[in-house]
């Protein structure tokens, strides 16, 4: 099929871009990497009027640590940050995480932000901004804000992000030394979109996860964070991860569809957040 028709905007900085999308609102749809956007426009999923490429705003092209963070702005593709040894020394489930995503061609243009701004049910890269941590920076014609993973995904395709404001930036939060990181996913096909994936860090002192997180694609409507609370505090046993596999899925109520029901991806979740736990501990140095 092809797209409805639209208008299409190429502006020559990030200014022209926020003026754009002051004046034309929910009607204007950004382009970064258009590896989500496209298609759906094409099957018709969605007909906006107008498109704002910002492809050519050199200034949101760039991979950087920075306070405690990894910064990654909206221009900068998948495979860059892949490619990034300070993204591997950074926040390296990220990098192990967007490894899955696609295929080369599709890491080549596809953007880390758009994914997030897509805010797939089923996407890498949000669920493991909600394992780590961190926030975006949502800009406007008046100004930018600040807002964190926790309250940015509101349900599938869908976030907080305001019809006049473009994300500019994600920060993706830098764990201690000695962190563990897993990322396991279970896919159809070969780096398909995953059916379950599921994200681990921990962090141990003295035997002891004193740090811990999981985060979660496919076993909701939008990349969810799982608690965390029971494993904290305790040597991460056999028994203490799998009782927080237990705790992880326990409450949600994941999507039916041809790919899995909801109950054969509780299953799937609690198993791989048992192995990817397991495996986190391990590259802490626990003995999981």
């Amino acid at each position: 099929m092809k797209s409805a028709p639209f208008e299409y905007h190429r502006p020559s900085d990030l200014s022209e871009a926020l003026a754009l999308k002051a004046e034309l609102g929910a009607e204007a749809r950004v382009l970064a990497g258009g590896q989500s956007l496209m298609p759906m426009m094409k099957f018709r999923l969605t007909t906006p009027p107008h498109l704002i490429d910002i492809n050519r705003l050199s200034e949101l092209d760039y991979v950087r640590r920075d306070n405690g963070s990894l910064a990654i702005g909206a221009g900068t593709r998948q495979q860059t940050v892949v490619d990034s040894a300070d993204a591997a020394a950074a926040v390296p489930l990220l990098v192990e995480a967007m490894g899955q995503i696609g295929h080369a061609q599709i890491r080549h243009r596809g953007t880390v932000v758009g994914s997030i701004a897509h805010a797939d049910p089923s996407a890498e890269i949000p669920a493991v901004l909600m394992t780590l941590g961190g926030s975006v920076t949502a800009a406007s014609a008046s100004g930018e804000r600040t807002i964190e993973a926790g309250d940015l995904f509101t349900g599938p395709f869908s976030t907080a992000v305001a019809d006049d404001e473009i994300l500019t930036e994600a920060r993706v939060d830098v764990w201690p030394d000695g962190t563990g990181f897993s990322w396991l996913e279970l896919t159809r096909v070969y780096n398909g979109f995953p059916v379950v994936g599921v994200g681990a860090a921990v962090h141990m002192s003295d035997g002891v996860a004193d740090r811990a997180a999981i985060g979660m694609c496919g076993m909701a409507g939008h990349a969810v964070a799982a608690p965390v609370d029971g494993l904290v505090g305790t040597a991460p046993t056999e028994e203490a991860i799998a009782a927080a596999a237990e705790a992880a899925v326990a409450g949600l109520d994941p999507p039916e569809d041809v790919h899995g029901s909801g109950r054969y991806r509780l299953r799937v979740g609690r198993a791989l957040v048992r192995r990817a736990l397991a495996a986190a501990t391990q590259s802490a140095g626990g003995d999981a």
